[in-house]
């Protein structure tokens, strides 16, 4: 239920979720002051690319106005409910249960960071690499959805796994301070990265960055900022924020929303992505009924019509089984493919994005779209706020040499 903070307390509220054991205040106060540390780091990149507008004339001045008036007064908390006051009144109850489960079940270690602008981020750390699992040397670093919280979020997926896990809050949800905007997400996804590198002892290259919906924004800004980190994991996530928002608002508002979105939530998780030269994995869920599925932008050179539209048919497929026949209906050669891959590799710049498939057949266009298709997407059959079982996590495939 991570996704949809409202359902959960509703359910609570209705008796459908019962706590299991009473909790009192008194644990929750030593909780906070015996496992809270505050770690400094004075340095921070602002690497988030802002687009903004010239005012040229009355009409613009007009546009920068009401943009201003709609992002500070109804805009952000639309677009991150989670540090709505209200909300997270009603939802307290559970967050202190879930915030209790993962210390006194994992042995979680709350921190609060602090990050270059001032606020505190709230996170906490489940350390797994004293069990001796080679999950538990992987740390999992959480970016949760707009209503979500590291309390009932989804860092619980690579907890089922073994793996190490830190996750925190946005800025201004729960215990963190401030407001959910693109720079003060980045300021702090960095002090995380640092308290992760620097406190925790972890590589960067042992590090894999989780995140779920909205969460795509500081994960792969992570990515871009972060080159070294293992890999990436991207689930019901999208590619820009724009046409979300155009998508909800009336046609005569669009020169205002696409205004309003670049001038202050520019949420550009693909131009971030491109810059990224590790693996991805890319979770695509097939009942989404939040993220839009169409797009105007420009794809790969050898993404033709026609292997787009053999993509498009394995993507619409319902079932693993669907999959494979549209898979095996293209007679789609894995070991060609890897081999054409391969080949690209080492003759070339090896940085993305690539070129390959340029002088290629349209059968051969088709074979190789289904299998990188197929390398770096999973479909998981289910809406939106569904949590991701553990059996869907899993590393992002990556091309050896």
């Amino acid at each position: 239920y991570y996704s949809s903070p409202l359902l959960l307390c509703y359910l609570y509220r209705k008796g459908k979720i019962q706590i299991q054991h009473n909790i009192t205040t008194n644990l929750f106060v030593k909780v906070y002051y015996t496992c809270t540390k505050h770690f400094y780091f004075s340095s921070c990149f602002h690497f988030v690319t802002m687009f903004r507008s010239e005012v040229t004339s009355i009409g613009s001045h007009m546009c920068v106005l009401c943009s201003y008036l709609i992002v500070h007064s109804f805009g952000r908390r639309m677009l991150y409910p989670g540090s709505v006051g209200l909300l997270q009144k009603a939802m307290r109850p559970m967050l202190q249960q879930g915030q209790a489960r993962l210390v006194e079940e994992y042995d979680g270690q709350r921190n609060k960071l602090v990050a270059c602008d001032g606020n505190e981020i709230d996170t906490m750390f489940v350390d797994r690499r004293k069990d001796g699992g080679r999950a538990g040397k992987t740390l999992v670093i959480c970016c949760e959805g707009n209503a979500g919280f590291y309390e009932v979020g989804c860092m619980n997926t690579p907890l089922e796994g073994g793996y190490s896990v830190l996750g925190w809050n946005h800025p201004g949800f729960g215990g963190s301070t401030g407001v959910p905007f693109p720079q003060n997400e980045a300021n702090a996804m960095d002090v995380v990265i640092q308290f992760a590198v620097h406190k925790l002892g972890f590589q960067l290259s042992d590090i894999i960055v989780y995140a779920w919906s909205i969460g795509g924004f500081t994960a792969s800004w992570a990515a871009m900022s972060y080159p070294e980190i293992r890999a990436l994991v991207l689930d019901a996530s999208f590619d820009d924020l724009l046409p979300l928002a155009l998508k909800v608002m009336p046609e005569s508002w669009r020169p205002l929303v696409t205004h309003t979105v670049r001038q202050y939530m520019n949420l550009n998780n693909a131009e971030q992505l491109c810059k990224y030269q590790g693996p991805v994995l890319l979770i695509r869920r097939t009942k989404d009924e939040i993220i839009t599925t169409t797009s105007d932008t420009d794809h790969t050179n050898f993404m033709t019509e026609d292997a787009l539209r053999a993509v498009r048919q394995w993507l619409a497929a319902g079932t693993q089984i669907e999959e494979e026949s549209v898979y095996t209906g293209y007679e789609v050669d894995d070991d060609w493919c890897l081999s054409v891959l391969q080949s690209y590799q080492t003759d070339r710049e090896p940085l993305f994005p690539w070129s390959v498939g340029e002088d290629m057949t349209l059968e051969g266009r088709r074979q190789l779209a289904l299998f990188l298709a197929r390398k770096y997407m999973r479909n998981f059959d289910t809406t939106h706020c569904t949590p991701l079982p553990i059996s869907e996590f899993r590393p992002p495939w990556k091309l050896e040499h």
